[in-house]
């Protein structure tokens, strides 16, 4: 497995993933509608260029004999803290439990601990079964926060960290 950064001619492959793999993690904790609207919210190419040009989001990508299992987006010195907020880390569900996220989280931590940020820290729904992976990967919860996201839709999660 090889990592790539992401750049903005590499939108296509985000949402292509994002595609495969947004609908299969959450059919179960949300609807269709919430879906729709949360992929448009966060994967347009507007959406997606604003967060790499803008909100100096980086996003990672791992490819395995030319085909792309998933990504990480991830800002450092989030909101002025010597930490690394993790924004979105997904693989594709046929590649899970393989390693990739691990590999994934240990790529971002290296990141941020040679950048001199001191904590990971992300933000999961509270339905989400990888609320164990995070566990197993050294994570805490440290609290949880209800994020009004517009549509009548609410984002229901739970913040964790992890020190590097």
């Amino acid at each position: 497995m090889k990592i790539h950064e992401a750049k903005t001619e590499h939108i296509w492959i985000i949402q292509s993933l994002s595609s495969r793999v947004w609908p299969h993690t959450f059919r179960e904790i949300l609807s269709e509608q919430q879906i729709a609207y949360m992929m448009d919210m966060m994967y347009s190419d507007q959406a997606l260029e604003n967060q790499m040009k803008e909100l100096n989001h980086h996003y990672l990508l791992v490819e395995e004999q030319g085909e792309y299992l998933g990504y990480v987006s991830y800002e450092l010195d989030y909101k002025g803290k010597p930490w690394t907020k993790v924004h979105k880390i997904y693989v594709l569900p046929s590649t899970q439990g393989k390693g990739v996220g691990r590999l994934f989280i240990e790529a971002v931590g290296k990141i941020a601990k040679e950048y001199g940020n001191l904590e990971l820290s992300l933000n999961v729904n509270r339905y989400n079964k990888a609320v164990d992976f995070y566990k197993r990967m050294g994570f805490e919860i440290i609290g949880n926060e209800d994020i009004d996201i517009g549509n009548g839709f609410l984002m229901e999660d739970f913040i964790l960290n992890k020190k590097l």
